[in-house]
Order: structure tokens, then C-alpha cells, then sequence
């Protein structure tokens, strides 16, 4: 790359570093540092919620499978864009109602609002590991763009990404997320979507219809495997309701309408630049068609055809979809270790101004270990699928049928959490150590099958406590729907 395009890049992150700190000096409390002062308008949370989903592994990687299976590729991101829609209009209403009325900050805070403090244990551990293999997976999704786009070492390149997005989301917090989040948005749109796609048709001959010239096979929608897209499309959806970077948005939201909204738009959004994505991975398969290395599709397609300049633009483009995913990650981890575990477990008369600065330590410790980590797997697609089934498998049925089942109790959640979560880990240490053939099976799908099997017997014929059935009046109370928001769906 020219030093155009390089000192493009060096200014992108030194610009997002600067505004790290000039947020961190606009705070005023935790709310402010956790959920932006709860009063984020439409175009934020739109932008909050792109830039969470649209990472590394959405646009890299939808990239580079559409080079090496077709139109296929477009469903890795097109399930988040229904997921979201479908989450919109069932429970984003219920999540900010119940955190305005009961004051809750985190995903844990609306378990244990429900349930008790063991389940909420659970879901804290759940969301920490979680939320350490999204970011793990961003930083190696940056580093390993930054190395081919650049030139520099891989390890050097993981380093810079991972120090940048730490640093500035350490010292801001979610007032630094959403501010630079606004730039990286429309950075990513401008890169990807209004450079990006014209300039391929531009350097294919025939242009659009080059595609034409692909193989059969790369214009079939089931390539990737239905059983394999049902899997990946319902632990999505599940992980919608059990992630808390999307508690955390909700919370965020000014009110209901502004949360819907925000993450309507932003289904839309992550629509376009699926199709996209998908789009300038089978542009590089026409273009150049035997590339030694298929994960850096996206990358090579940059290095050839974009002139000097618009490179780097396009370049800031991605790294800013990959910045701006971990960057909410990582905080959604911090929360939950100062609030969650130290604030709830150590020290409840803390202050909260301990509480801001011990959540930027926490913030540089899960940003070291997110690192050691993605130097240590290198497989994005694993790494991220690791996160959303330890997130969602055993947790989904506690989180959403507390809301609508009156006869669920806290012995039903805790055991078919925590039992789910063992069973997972457990599968994930089969599938590496290759104990058998059955381990090969997606372990979301075992980790959902002990959660069932365990929620509904002992909820059913479990008992709840006085303490339960108090708290689950003031749960379904606070939870109701009520004024403008009629339309809202619990």
C-alpha cells in the first residue's frame, strides 16, 4: 500500500483514540460510561447495533466464503438482519420498560429481576466467556486485514488493532463506543457499499454480468447446507435475546419507540451490506480466480483494483466494522465484571466513581487476554460460533420464557443454565480432542436439548418460594406495556 492509504489508517486511529479520550472527560457517572446516560436517540442506536454485528466475520468472512461457495455466503449475515427484526418487535419494549422501572443496567440484573443471585451467576459467566470470544475473534478479523492490506506482521498488526480499541473504549466508555461508532458507520457504508461494490463491477468484464460466468454451483442459496444455515439462524436468534451488547443498546435507547426504531434501521442496514459483502466476494472470484488464499479475498481484491487513497478509505472501512464490534464487547464484559461480580458479590457500598475506573482496568485486562486468546485460535467462524452457543444455548429458554411463564422458578433456570453450559464446554473439549464422531455435532444443539429437558420438568412440577412469587408480581408489573407503547409485544 502507498503511504497515502497507510498514513489514512494511522490518522483513522489515531482520530478514534482522541475521541476515546475526549468522551472519557464528558462523563459524569456509570450510567453515562455503561449506557450513554440511557438517553441515545434513533440514529445511535442504529449504529450501535451495526456496528455490534457487522464485524470481522460479517463482512471478511461472508467475503471469503462467497469466493469459495457462492451466493451462500449471504445468509451468515442475512440471519442477524431477520434476527434483529424479529427481536425488535418481541422483547426490545419489554427490556427497556423493565430496566426504566427497576433500574437495571446489565443482562444479569434482568435474570436475577426474574430468577435469583445463583442464576444470575450463570448468566454473568456465560456472557463474560462470550463476550471474550467476540472480541477475540474481532481483533484476529483486524490483525489478519491490517497484515495483508499493509504488509506489516501479523502479530504486530493484531497488537495495534487490539491497543487502539482498548485504549479508547477503556478511558470512554459507551459515550466513546457511540461517538465513534457514528464514524465508523458511515465509514463502513462508504468504503463497502458506495466504493467498494461500483469499482468491482467497474473492473469486471461485463460487469454485473460477469457473475454469470461462475460456476452452477455458486448461485445455489443452499450451498452451505440447510441443516447448517437452521443451525446458524437459531442460535442467532436465540443469542439476540441472551446478549447482553443488545441489553445494553435497549437500555441505552431514550425510550421504546427509539429502541425499535433504532434497531429496525439497523436490520436494514445489515441487509445491504450482507448482500454486499457477498457481492465483492464472487467479484474477486471473477477477477481473480486462483488465489493462494481464499481468507483474504476481500483483502487481495483491495490491493488490485482500488487506486491509492480510495484504498485506504475502503481499508478504514473494515477495520472500522471490525473496531466498532469489539469495542461494545468489550465493554459489555467490563460491565459485567465490575458491576455483576465485584459491585454485586465484593464490594456493594462501592462508589461509583471506583466503579468507572475499576471498569477501565477491566477493560485493558479483557482486552489483554481477548488478545492472547486470538493469537493463540486463528479460525474466525469457530471462534465466533464458541461465543454465541456458550450465550445462547441454555440460556434462551430462562430469558424469554420468564417473561411469558408464569410457572417458571429459579431451580428450573439455574440447573438448565449451568448444565447447558457444562455440556457445552464439555462438547467443545470432545469436538478438540476428536473423542468420537458424535462430538462433530454443532454443540448448540445437546446444550439446547439439556436446557429443555431440565427447565420445563422442574418448572412444572417445581415450587416457587414467597420471595419468587413477590418478585415475579413486580417483574410482570413493571413489565407491562402501557400508553404509546401499545404495539410493543412482551
Amino acid at each position: 500500500m502507498s503511504g497515502l492509504d497507510i498514513g489514512i489508517i494511522v490518522f483513522y486511529m489515531a482520530g478514534m483514540l482522541f475521541i476515546g479520550i475526549y468522551s472519557g472527560k464528558k462523563q459524569q457517572d456509570s450510567d453515562d460510561y455503561f449506557v450513554a446516560g440511557r438517553k441515545a436517540g434513533v440514529f445511535s442506536i442504529t449504529c450501535l447495533w451495526l456496528s455490534s454485528w457487522i464485524g470481522g466475520a460479517s463482512i471478511v468472512g461472508t467475503a471469503e466464503r462467497a469466493y469459495s461457495m457462492g451466493i451462500t455466503a449471504v445468509w451468515y449475515v442475512v440471519v442477524i438482519a431477520v434476527s434483529l427484526v424479529i427481536f425488535a418487535f418481541t422483547f426490545t419494549g419489554t427490556i427497556k420498560r423493565l430496566s426504566t422501572k427497576l433500574n437495571l443496567l446489565t443482562y444479569p440484573d434482568f435474570i436475577e429481576s426474574r430468577y435469583d443471585s445463583k442464576t444470575r451467576m450463570v448468566a454473568t459467566i456465560c456472557t463474560i466467556l462470550g463476550m471474550i470470544g467476540f472480541v477475540a475473534s474481532q481483533f484476529l478479523a483486524g490483525g489478519s486485514t491490517l497484515s495483508a492490506l499493509t504488509g506489516w506482521d501479523s502479530k504486530v498488526s493484531l497488537i495495534v488493532v487490539a491497543a487502539v480499541i482498548t485504549f479508547y473504549t477503556a478511558f470512554g466508555g459507551l459515550l466513546a463506543v457511540t461517538y465513534t461508532d457514528w464514524v465508523q458507520t458511515v465509514i463502513l457504508l462508504l468504503g463497502i457499499v458506495i466504493l467498494g461494490v461500483p469499482l468491482s463491477i467497474m473492473h469486471m468484464d461485463g460487469g454485473i454480468s460477469a457473475i454469470q460466468s461462475l460456476p452452477d454451483s455458486y448461485m445455489n442459496l443452499g450451498a452451505w447446507g440447510w441443516p447448517s444455515i437452521i443451525a446458524l439462524g437459531l442460535t442467532t436468534l436465540f443469542s439476540f435475546y441472551t446478549n447482553m451488547d443488545g441489553y445494553t443498546r435497549c437500555i441505552a435507547a431514550k425510550d421504546v419507540k427509539t429502541s425499535r426504531r433504532g434497531s429496525l434501521l439497523a436490520a436494514a442496514g445489515i441487509f445491504i451490506i450482507a448482500v454486499s459483502a457477498t457481492f465483492l466476494g464472487l467479484s474477486t472470484k471473477v477477477i481473480m480466480p486462483d488465489l493462494p488464499d481464499s481468507r483474504n479475498a476481500l483483502s487481495y481484491l483491495i490491493i488490485h483494483i482500488f487506486p491509492q487513497g480510495l484504498r485506504g478509505i475502503v481499508v478504514v472501512g473494515i477495520i472500522a466494522a471490525i473496531m466498532s464490534s469489539a469495542d461494545i464487547l468489550m465493554l459489555t464484559a467490563s460491565t459485567n465484571l465490575t458491576k455483576d461480580i465485584y459491585q454485586r458479590y465484593i464490594n456493594r457500598d462501592v462508589t461509583d466513581k471506583k466503579i468507572r475506573h475499576l471498569s477501565t482496568c477491566c477493560s485493558f485486562g479483557i482486552g489483554f487476554v481477548a488478545l492472547l486468546f486470538a493469537m493463540y485460535r486463528q479460525d474466525i467462524i469457530d471462534v465466533l460460533f464458541i461465543a454465541l452457543t456458550i450465550n445462547s444455548a441454555g440460556l434462551f429458554l430462562p430469558t424469554v420464557l420468564g417473561v411469558c411463564w408464569k410457572k417458571a422458578n429459579s431451580s428450573a433456570a439455574f440447573y438448565s443454565a449451568a448444565c447447558s453450559l457444562a455440556v457445552v464446554l464439555f462438547w467443545f473439549l470432545g469436538n478438540a480432542l476428536k473423542w468420537g464422531k458424535i462430538f462433530e455435532t454443532d454443540s448448540f444443539w445437546p446444550g439446547l436439548a439439556v436446557s429443555a429437558l431440565l427447565f420445563f420438568p422442574i418448572s412444572i412440577w417445581g415450587r416457587q418460594t414467597p420471595e419468587e412469587k413477590a418478585k415475579l408480581k413486580v417483574f410482570q408489573s413493571a413489565g407491562k406495556q402501557g400508553g404509546k407503547d401499545r404495539k410493543s409485544v412482551v
